[in-house]
């Protein structure tokens, strides 16, 4: 651990090297450096928690390809959105039947 000697001597090594003229601007920037660490340092553990918790939750929303698809009656269950729109693209290409009166 650093004693009072140590700190002293430190002190004084930083007031010679930038003068004591500079010392308040110093400190300055290295709270404003250090507040800018920690608030990058919050907003990453928000993201991450935010990135696990969507992990953990199933995805309660569909995507519009599965909503297309429920709409036009295909099965979506066990299937990849690439399966979807191939099964979709297939229904739009057949011909609708039309009924007479």
């Amino acid at each position: 651990m650093i004693g009072t000697n140590e700190l002293l001597m430190i002190f004084g090594v930083i007031v010679l090297l930038f003068g004591a003229s500079k010392l308040p601007e110093l400190a300055r920037s290295m709270g404003s450096s250090m507040g800018e660490f920690k608030k990058a340092q919050r907003e990453s553990e928000l993201s991450l928690k935010e990135f696990e918790r969507s992990l953990k939750e199933p995805a309660a929303s569909k995507s519009k390809i599965q909503e297309t698809a429920e709409k036009l009656g295909i099965d979506i269950r066990g299937k990849t959105d690439e399966q979807l729109l191939d099964e979709i693209q297939k229904s739009a290409e057949k011909p609708k039947e039309v009924s007479e009166p």
